[in-house]
């Protein structure tokens, strides 16, 4: 289920990229509350507390700002794309016995039959589910399924409460005849071939080649004696 963790936070209000740089050096996150009719609240994050609180997508946060308590779903989480700090938090002020949607992660268990390959289409399903039982993923288990199986949304399984908003027909798991390595080279060769692209010359073939050539010569020498 989704994470629920007090933080503290304070109301800021500078803004700006200088701003959000002064605050991140302070260890601190900038972040913005919003919804159900409130004006934006923008706020700062202890650093530290608010990377633990937001290892998991889906977050459910009870913010203390300056001694009001607010509930809220972390909705957007930016990170820096090379050191992955956090550098703004987009949260949702969410109430208790109120639904949500959500995106929540497909999670795979289990073994497929030997020989088969198993890809997913949908790594993320899109639910509605009380706030306070948004699940952290979906498990589906592939144990024993055959090459030709194929798993829908509709079909996996979700928890008490929640309901699916993706298509139920849209394909999640496939599991496929796994091919033999000459079977995937014979593929892609043909697929080159397809697309005009030239095989080189291996090393073997052309040593044959060198090797036939002076076979060639030799014979010829041969004759002209």
């Amino acid at each position: 289920m989704a994470d629920q963790l007090k933080l503290p936070a304070e109301k800021r209000t500078e803004f700006g990229k200088g701003a959000a740089r002064r605050i991140r050096r302070a260890d601190k996150v900038p972040a913005v509350l919003y919804g159900h009719g409130t004006p934006p609240l923008h706020l700062s994050l202890p650093g530290h507390e608010a990377m633990l609180a937001l290892r998991h997508s889906n977050a459910v946060l009870t913010l203390d700002v300056e001694g009001e308590t607010h509930m809220a779903l972390a909705k957007d989480v930016q990170r820096d794309p090379i050191k992955r700090f956090i550098e703004h938090v987009d949260l949702v002020v969410v109430r208790k016995g109120e639904k949500v949607t959500v995106e929540v992660g497909v999670h795979l268990e289990g073994e497929a039959a030997p020989e088969t390959l198993v890809t997913t289409d949908h790594s993320v399903l899109e639910v509605e589910a009380p706030i306070t039982s948004i699940p952290e993923w979906l498990m589906v288990s592939v144990e024993g399924l055959e090459a030709g199986t194929q798993v829908l949304a509709g079909e996996v399984e979700l928890p008490a409460g929640v309901t699916l908003v993706t298509d139920p027909e849209a394909l999640v798991v496939n599991v496929s005849q796994q091919l033999s390595e000459e079977a995937a080279e014979a593929e892609l060769a043909e697929a080159e071939a397809e697309a005009g692209i030239e095989q080189e010359e291996s090393d073997d073939e052309a040593a044959e080649g060198g090797s036939a050539e002076g076979d060639s010569g030799e014979d010829a020498e041969a004759k002209d004696e």
